[in-house]
């Protein structure tokens, strides 16, 4: 008899298909540029979100490997606060927007600009 341990998938982040192909658009003649994903204290729940691009990481960022094209440098001070979440690009009208589907969130704000975990 063996016995098997559990060890849930806990990706830090994730992309959806229409977000990979925006980034590898805006990446594509920028080659070694990635994307940096980090927060701030800000606005009237917490936090806000704070998407960069970048020549290249900073000594403590997670990297993540999303697409040969798109590689993303999560902060380290911002890691629990975004685990499992999942970024998407979506028209709206005619304007493209960045969301983050983010499990931990359990307070925004009105105006969608900040967010709270527990």
């Amino acid at each position: 008899m063996s016995v098997e341990t559990f060890v849930p998938s806990t990706k830090l982040i994730t992309l959806t298909d229409s977000a990979v192909k925006h980034f590898e658009s805006k990446l594509k003649d920028k080659p070694g540029q990635l994307i940096r994903l980090s927060t701030k204290v800000s606005g009237c729940t917490g936090y806000a979100y704070v998407l960069d691009f970048a020549d290249s990481a900073q000594a403590d960022d997670e990297i993540i490997e999303i697409s040969p094209l798109v590689n993303v440098a999560v902060a380290a001070d911002a890691t629990d606060l975004l685990r499992n979440t999942e970024i998407d690009y979506v028209m709206e009208g005619v304007n493209g927007i960045i969301k983050y589907n983010n499990p931990n969130v359990v307070d925004e704000c009105g105006c969608g600009e900040s967010f709270n975990v527990g």
